[in-house]
């Protein structure tokens, strides 16, 4: 089983919890069922892209996909609190890069983009290296985080009616800074390498 493949069948599964840790009332998660997403733009969906080279300060970990979006945060919140700490400015869109999964949980790197390698380098959970470059397909997710599986669904279906072959990772490059952002104003862009 692909990365992808494992990370779509645990999504699906996030289709059933709550997301960002919000219980959501009975009324609530039945009129979510019944509604039928949005397709994405043609423009944003299945686009071929070129990853360039950059480095990166990252946070390696695991998590669970019934924690998912709180894992991502978290994340988030360690790498940057490292990058301040160190007056280095981000140069690019955060990142998790998605290294393994199964159904219950997942690998990653929580990865800021950095114009330079720090002269301090970080230590324990912490590293810099580069991040993964060269073809890759981008997708757009909008909206909540628990919908995500949506997307997932949509690309595993391209992938699949293409017959194009993904790399055992996939990318969630966060347009809109999970930090700080609502919940439903979420902008991701899904890139998954090819072979």
């Amino acid at each position: 089983m692909t990365v992808l493949r494992a990370a779509l069948a645990a999504a699906l599964v996030l289709g059933s919890v709550s997301g960002a840790g919000l219980s959501m009332t009975p009324s609530l998660a039945q009129a979510q069922e019944t509604q039928t997403p949005a397709p994405p733009a043609a423009a944003e969906f299945g686009l071929e892209v070129t990853l360039p080279e950059k480095t990166l300060v990252f946070m390696t970990g695991n998590g669970k996909w019934d924690a998912a979006y709180e894992t991502v945060v978290d994340a988030f919140k360690t790498v940057y609190a490292f990058l301040e700490k160190e007056g280095l400015q981000p140069a690019g869109q955060a990142m998790m890069i998605y290294t393994g999964a199964d159904d219950s949980g997942f690998s990653f790197r929580a990865a800021v983009p950095v114009g330079a390698a720090p002269g301090n380098p970080p230590v324990g959970d912490l590293a810099v290296g580069p991040a993964p470059a060269g073809k890759a397909y981008k997708f757009v997710h909008r909206g909540p985080y628990d919908g995500i599986e949506n997307t997932y669904e949509a690309i595993t279906n391209f992938f699949e009616e293409k017959d194009i072959e993904p790399q055992d990772m996939f990318i969630e490059e966060y347009v809109t800074d999970p930090r700080s952002t609502a919940d439903s104003e979420l902008v991701i862009n899904v890139l998954v390498p090819v072979k």
